[in-house]
């Protein structure tokens, strides 16, 4: 297999964009080419943060819309199927979705539809956000974002919704596909067994409610203490394997042992089918 130039490339793009310089110990090692897993978004217009919204970027920040969309901001197209989706290999959509997800490494925390939504300061705000007010995405509307620009699949961006799905729109517009729920083993050795990359991977808060999702990172995962990664955005209060915080927004984070991701995880979806 073909050892990925995107994994460089991704670093370089994801180093330049992280809160006070941070240097993540995480890395992804694709097994396909950039070019042949998101050659259309780094060089297309699929890839045009411009063509994001299901309204035309000049409308982005109209006034008239303000009332309606709040802080959200306009919501995201449905993007189509990529072009050959239906020749590629489900370990090719897979490994495509981690790849779209790591374009945005570095966004912060924010609720948006889309990421490259950025509110003028005159914009209605979020009375619970204590971050600046920049572009960004939350948890739920970033997997469902890196799933329709991926792969034309569209869940909703509730997480609590998108965690009770058994299908979502796409890939494209007027079709859907089956979503399959994957419960978890009681054995935190054995998640890396259960969970193939790509999967939803829902968390719960400690009342007990579902209330974040991540990627499930998977085999193409690389942490110098082996720990598996998941790919989200967040808050902080996550240290990575170097005992540095990681800052807030979309990240590599490690999946340990005890801590929240593992010790509150509920269930998985998995949108891409095994075979």
């Amino acid at each position: 297999m073909k050892t990925s130039l995107l994994l460089l490339s991704l670093l370089l793009y994801c180093s330049a964009l992280t809160a006070a310089d941070y240097q993540s110990p995480y890395k992804v090692a694709f097994t396909y080419s950039d070019e042949e897993l998101i050659g259309d978004i780094l060089k297309g217009p699929r890839g045009n943060w411009k063509e994001e919204a299901s309204v035309p970027y000049r409308d982005w920040y109209d006034e008239a819309n303000q009332r309606r969309w709040k802080y959200w901001g306009p919501a995201a197209k449905h993007f189509g199927a990529p072009a050959g989706m239906s020749n590629k290999s489900p370990e090719w959509s897979r490994q495509r979705v981690i790849a779209t997800a790591m374009r945005f490494v570095g966004y912060t925390y924010q609720h948006h539809h889309v990421p490259d939504w950025e509110p003028p300061a005159s914009w209605p705000k979020d009375e619970k956000q204590t971050t600046p007010v920049t572009k960004g995405v939350d948890c739920s509307n970033f997997t469902a974002f890196v799933y329709n620009l991926a792969l034309g699949i569209k869940p909703t961006g509730d997480v609590q919704d998108q965690a009770e799905l058994t299908e979502a729109p796409g890939p494209g517009a007027g079709r859907k596909i089956s979503v399959k729920r994957i419960e978890l083993p009681e054995r935190y050795e054995d998640f890396e067994k259960t969970l193939l990359t790509g999967d939803l991977l829902f968390v719960k808060s400690n009342k007990g409610e579902v209330s974040h999702v991540v990627l499930w990172v998977g085999k193409i995962g690389r942490s110098p203490d082996g720990v598996p990664l998941v790919l989200d955005s967040t808050g902080t209060g996550t240290k990575d394997s170097n005992g540095v915080p990681i800052p807030d927004g979309v990240h590599l984070r490690p999946f340990k042992k005890g801590w929240w991701y593992a010790s509150k995880a509920s269930h998985a979806l998995r949108i891409i089918p095994e075979k």
